[in-house]
């Protein structure tokens, strides 16, 4: 499975980025809400090489960027937004020790290789990607011999590991945190209508986990083909439609592009989402979702939107043009890189400071990196109103111990 396409920082906006147990280190040592540091007044541009060829940046700590800048279709046009907030990241942070050494894998798990090979070769201590979950895996087995760590992009929990930790929006956390929330508000009997996709068996995977643990039923599940939901929602007719349904929720993990033809088939099978609440994923968190009927009232979960908005105005006032999701992540990962190579000494890139139980806060909020090599996020709850959203439960400003 592959991840999906899916400000100049004052000393005061540093301290957001640093670890938050270290957060007195910088700055005044306040945590700052993540992603709110935008209206701030920038400070001078700090001097740095602009972009040209494949480095960024004259610091003395060498870090690797690697990501599909060849690759096909979508990939390469996420790469290039992701590149563009790496150098938005260097160019923001107060005077980083930071040389960034750009790679393209070309979308391959060979290509990955030869990057990840390069950039160590050429004194790369951090490497920053890949996007794919083949390419993360390839780059891994090289950064592994040489005891450099990986933080990558795939939302495919399956590459984590011991030292490749992933900076991405893992749908595991996602699912956690709605079932938490309709738990909470009175949710017991929940519907799943599952496209048959690797991203949709492993939401389905966590969500019957999830709602085990929590004392709620699975009233039905009905999987589907790609863009081909008719025939599951008409199996269940019975469980979600008419006056009198069965269940009172329904998890549809379904993008964007396939939400259209999900919407009309409940919409044939009289389905009301006043009476049957829509569950959904971060993968909702797209405008062109938010008209949808049978959306209505429902609920996803995702980082807070302000932090990426703030980023996002910023990434077009630079680049005037509008950055894809994951930019943030590129942005939030060299930002990190070069926070810890400030604060950190030489221990700035080993797992003890990696692994931080009290996580880091960046653009998209607070996150921590798991020993396995998987994240922790702090969640909001989104409802969908008339075209629009609206948080209904915010993310928290700090995580919970592990192991809660």
């Amino acid at each position: 499975m592959t991840s999906f396409f899916d400000r100049r920082i004052s000393r005061r906006a540093f301290a957001a980025l640093a670890p938050l147990g270290l957060a007195g280190c910088v700055g005044s040592g306040t945590l700052l809400p993540p992603g709110l540091v935008g209206g701030e007044t920038p400070p001078p541009e700090s001097p740095m090489a602009p972009m040209s060829g494949s480095v960024v940046g004259t610091g003395s700590v060498r870090v690797a960027l690697i990501l599909p800048l060849s690759g096909p279709g979508h990939g390469a046009v996420a790469a290039q937004s992701m590149r563009n907030a790496a150098e938005l990241a260097l160019g923001e942070f107060q005077d980083p020790d930071i040389t960034l050494i750009v790679k393209d894998d070309r979308g391959t798990p060979e290509g990955a290789r030869d990057a990840a090979s390069q950039a160590i070769a050429e004194g790369a201590e951090f490497i920053i990607g890949p996007l794919f979950a083949g390419s993360v895996q390839a780059a891994a087995s090289v950064a592994r011999q040489s005891g450099v760590p990986v933080v990558a992009f795939s939302t495919d929990a399956g590459v984590a590991s011991r030292g490749v930790y992933l900076l991405s929006f893992l749908p595991q956390e996602e699912v956690d945190r709605i079932v938490d929330y309709a738990a909470s508000r009175g949710k017991r009997s929940v519907a799943m209508l599952i496209p048959e996709t690797s991203y949709g068996s492993v939401v389905e995977a966590r969500f019957s986990e999830a709602v085990a643990a929590r004392g709620l039923r699975i009233a039905a599940l009905e999987r589907y083909p790609g863009g081909q939901p008719q025939a599951a929602v008409g199996r269940l007719r019975m469980v979600i439609g008419g006056a009198s349904p069965q269940a009172d929720a329904i998890l549809i993990p379904e993008s964007a592009e396939g939400l259209p033809a999900v919407d009309q088939a409940l919409q044939s099978a009289g389905f009301d989402p006043r009476r049957v609440k829509p569950l959904g994923t971060g993968v909702w968190n797209e405008p062109r979702a938010f008209s949808l009927r049978s959306l209505q009232g429902g609920w996803f979960a995702s980082p807070d939107s302000r932090g990426f908005d703030a980023f996002a105005a910023r990434y077009r006032a630079r680049y005037n043009s509008d950055p894809v999701r994951l930019a943030t992540l590129s942005f939030d990962a060299v930002s990190l890189a070069a926070a810890l190579v400030r604060t950190q000494g030489t221990q700035r890139f080993t797992e003890g400071v990696l692994t931080n139980p009290a996580g880091f806060a960046g653009a998209d909020g607070v996150f921590r990196f798991r020993s396995d090599g998987t994240s922790d996020r702090a969640l909001a709850v989104h409802e969908i109103r008339d075209g629009t959203l609206a948080t209904v439960s915010a993310a928290p400003r700090t995580l919970p111990a592990p192991g809660f």
